[in-house]
């Protein structure tokens, strides 16, 4: 793919319009893409929005690499999970494990295969390595298919034939100042890459790069359950049901309401925050070796290995420590002008890794069962109130009781139990995470026109492109995290097929493109799906730009949506397929009507005075049964339009855009419980006893229609041209949804600001610099592990940097004013991040 690119660009640009290098007019307009047509084409007549960062914009960027620049896109959200990776989304929907968004490597998907999504930078290319990233925001899946709802991007590497030598780069890094119970923590990050032509037909490049660090810590400790004894005049510090964001072992499965002195008490174990039952050092090494043989100059066969192994913290559902995780890719690639033949393998091995949440509960339960633990409370509380104690003082006198002799954080029996439990791969008793997963992928994708048709293209104008792929994911079933409801003991396998046409025509001279494009894919559990594209772009010249594009677009479930079967915190998540969850749709109540139904009753027993039963039968109308199904696949249409142009003879850029998407068969998790008892008349009683009852959440389809809209503007100024000149930029996003609110706990949140904003000053040549301030507004982040409000982010990162011959020295800070802030609710404080990197670089010698 990296030598077809490389060719296809220089076919794309006649050699009699190269621009100079430094005339910004020129340069854009001639900048060429793949990921929006899968063919190269004039970036500004590109037929959906597609933003560029090339070499030269890394290099300017005030962030510590190119992944993390991406950040500053327009369009782009970032959440950060941890040091050690971050995760983008454009238009919305975000989430730690974004399965609506592609990550492509050369047109090679790197997502781990049983999340559905990349674990973000682990198996991308080195710093040294990219040539560019192109991010297509929203719908995709046209021609992807591969989820892409929310958008893709593709991170293209240099070809060894057209970039050998040696380079070789450090980054030296501290986080955490100001930080006093941390303290400033070093970070430190070793890359190579070196690429060698052997002859005339044959080439090889290698990349590793190894980071270790100290990650950025969740310690959020707000309150998520303020409200659970109100009635009673507890709240604060003094409410026995405290649920703090980043404290685990305390969460809704972990606690019971208690009869205490005539009254409803909710009371909550006592739990451990992540800090003291997670290792925050990161360590992770990552690398690839290509081997590319050309034919011609225009034809070539490539294999490909990247491989990682990571150890740092890492969130989906729930908060995991990763450690020895493993990700592996093989890929071998046919490229030629008018066929591309690519096939490869993914292998994950979550390794040694294990459930944060998941640990803390049952070191908990390792030292005392719940019965024991809240018998010994309501014991103590009995015996304090007796003896003329108030009620916080009697509350925290049987806390202390039921807490005693329970594990310290740091002593050798909590580091026991640690080590015990990360080994044992249940998480009703113990923590591991222990998946292993495959992912196999064959691709073709076929230029007619460019070679057996070409009379049908010089008469008809149109140039057609053909695409074929077939996928299957093959899991290991651990019996924890995945079972083969079919076949028990076998290898569990999931699969799709799918193809693509797309046709060109240019009209009006050439001012007019119009493009269409249908995709069928067909997946083992589900009939096929049609996703058509049709796009236009108007030319009046060659400085303006307006587009206008449809496309309707299917997401099959991934295979933790569709196979998923885990027990956690009392709570099992269940596939939305019929041979995981039959049953259980049927039988089962929101979650949300039983919580509601649970507050009514202690407010009428505490408040009102009326015995459980009579408040049993009082409120149980507030019982709801589920009324969700089975999985299906997710459905998207979506319009949107553009422009881009160049104005004052090139030095100012505009880039605009508008969309409008609609969601249908949205996929999300619901929480229904069903009745352990089999008597229809006492459901009520069993729903109001938290130990009567079985707690799942399902993955299933809303049956609202969602709509999504916005837009995002783009400005770039050249204050001076050429290389030595000074540029202002700025970008900002506009986000919206719209939706029905059931209110029946149906999850999904849209976790998106309404407003993310860039502004950056910058100056290129032998030293330059660059100056960024970001904002994002305060938005709702809604997860199964976390709900409240993300304040708005301002930060400023500024960098300065120096070439002397071969040695580039860049001098920089991420969030400069060290003000930590969170990027969605239960994840890390972000602070400020400085750092020097040294790039040495043979070839500019």
């Amino acid at each position: 793919m990296v030598s077809l690119y490389t060719t296809l660009c220089l076919l794309a640009v006649p050699t009699d319009t190269v621009p100079a290098l430094d005339s910004m007019r020129a340069r854009q307009l001639n900048e060429v893409v793949v990921s929006a047509s899968r063919v190269p084409e004039n970036v500004l007549r590109s037929p959906v929005s597609v933003e560029v960062l090339d070499e030269r914009a890394i290099r300017k960027s005030a962030q510590l690499s190119y992944y993390d620049a991406i950040e500053n896109l327009k369009g782009v959200q970032l959440l950060t999970p941890s040091l050690g990776f971050k995760v983008y989304n454009t238009r919305g929907f975000a989430n730690t494990t974004n399965v609506r968004f592609v990550q492509l490597v050369d047109g090679r998907d790197n997502q781990a295969p049983h999340i559905g999504a990349p674990i973000a930078g682990a198996l991308a290319p080195s710093d040294l390595d990219i040539s560019r990233v192109e991010i297509m925001a929203g719908t995709a899946s046209a021609l992807y298919g591969l989820n892409a709802l929310n958008g893709l991007v593709n991170l293209i590497t240099k070809d060894p034939f057209e970039s050998p030598g040696l380079t070789v780069s450090q980054k030296t890094g501290v986080n955490h100042v100001g930080n006093a119970s941390i303290g400033p923590k070093l970070y430190s990050e070793s890359s190579i890459r070196y690429a060698k032509v052997l002859g005339s037909r044959l080439a090889f490049k290698a990349n590793l790069v190894y980071q270790t660090g100290y990650d950025w810590v969740a310690n959020n400790r707000t309150d998520l359950n303020p409200t659970a004894n109100q009635s009673l005049g507890l709240v604060g510090s003094e409410q026995p049901a405290q649920d703090p964001v980043n404290s685990y072992g305390n969460e809704s499965p972990n606690r019971r309401t208690l009869r205490l002195d005539g009254r409803n008490v909710v009371v909550a174990r006592t739990g451990y925050y992540e800090s003291e039952v997670t290792d925050y050092r990161l360590r992770n090494l990552r690398g690839d070796l290509t081997v590319q043989y050309r034919f011609k100059p225009q034809t070539s066969l490539s294999y490909t290995y990247q491989g990682a192994l990571l150890d740092n913290v890492y969130q989906r559902t729930n908060r995991f420590r990763l450690n020895d995780y493993g990700l592996g890719q093989h890929s071998l690639t046919f490229a030629s002008p008018t066929l591309q033949i690519r096939a490869y393998r993914t292998s994950e091995n979550t390794g040694n890794s294990y459930n944060i949440r998941s640990m803390a509960e049952n070191i908990d339960r390792a030292f005392r069962s719940d019965n024991a633990w809240f018998g010994q409370f309501s014991a103590q509380f009995a015996g304090s109130r007796q003896q003329g104690a108030s009620l916080p003082v009697a509350l925290a006198q049987a806390r202390a009781q039921a807490d005693a002799g329970r594990p310290q954080p740091g002593t050798a029996r909590f580091e026991a139990l640690l080590d015990s439990l990360a080994n044992i791969n249940n998480w009703d008793i113990g923590a591991a995470l222990r998946v292993r997963s495959w992912l196999y992928h064959a691709e073709a994708q076929f230029e007619p026109t460019r070679g057996p048709w070409a009379a049908f293209q010089k008469q008809t104008g149109i140039d057609l492109l053909l695409g074929m792929e077939y996928r299957q994911f093959v899991l290991f079933p651990d019996g924890n995290y995945f079972i083969n409801p079919e076949a028990p003991g076998q290898n569990l396998t999931y699969s799709k097929i799918g193809g693509f046409v797309q046709a060109t025509r240019l009209f009006l001279d050439n001012r007019l493109k119009l493009t269409g494009s249908v995709r069928l894919d067909k997946n083992k559990y589900f009939e096929p799906r049609l996703n058509p594209r049709v796009a236009v772009v108007f030319s009046p010249s060659d400085k303006h730009h307006v587009r206008l594009s449809y496309q309707n677009g299917y997401r099959f479930p991934s295979l933790f949506e569709a196979f998923s079967n885990v027990n956690s915190g009392g709570v099992k998540r269940v596939g939305g397929l019929p041979l995981l969850s039959a049953g259980v749709f049927e039988r089962s109540y929101f979650r949300t009507s039983i919580d509601a139904f649970g507050a009514a009753i202690n407010t009428d027993v505490n408040t009102n005075r009326l015995t459980t039963a009579q408040a049993i039968a009082r409120n149980k109308g507030l019982l709801k049964t589920n009324t969700y199904t089975y999985i299906k696949p997710e459905q998207v249409n979506s319009i949107e339009s553009g422009y881009k142009g160049l104005w004052l003879d090139g030095r100012l850029q505009l880039d605009v855009d508008l969309y409008y998407t609609r969601y249908r068969n949205f996929m999300a998790q619901v929480e229904a419980n069903i009745p352990k008892g089999n008597n229809p008349d006492s459901v009520a009683y069993y729903l109001a006893d938290r130990t009567k009852q079985d707690r799942y959440r399902l993955w299933t389809n809303s049956r609202s229609v969602v709509h999504t809209y916005g837009g995002s503007v783009g400005v770039r100024y050249a204050l001076a041209g050429g290389r030595t000149g000074w540029a202002v930029a700025g970008n900002a996003a506009y986000a919206q949804l719209n939706r029905t609110e059931q209110g029946d706990g149906l999850e999904e949140g849209f976790n998106t600001p309404r407003w993310i904003a860039n502004l950056s000053l910058s100056k290129v040549g032998p030293v330059g610099f660059a100056v960024n301030y970001k904002y994002q507004t305060a938005f709702l982040w809604q997860s199964a592990l976390a709900t409240g409000r993300v304040p708005a982010i301002h930060t400023v990162d500024a960098q300065i940097n120096a070439r002397l011959k071969g040695l580039v020295l860049k001098l920089g800070a991420t969030n400069l004013l060290n003000r930590p802030y969170y990027s969605f609710l239960a994840g890390p404080a972000v602070g400020g991040f400085y750092y020097l990197s040294l790039t040495y670089d043979a070839l500019t010698r």
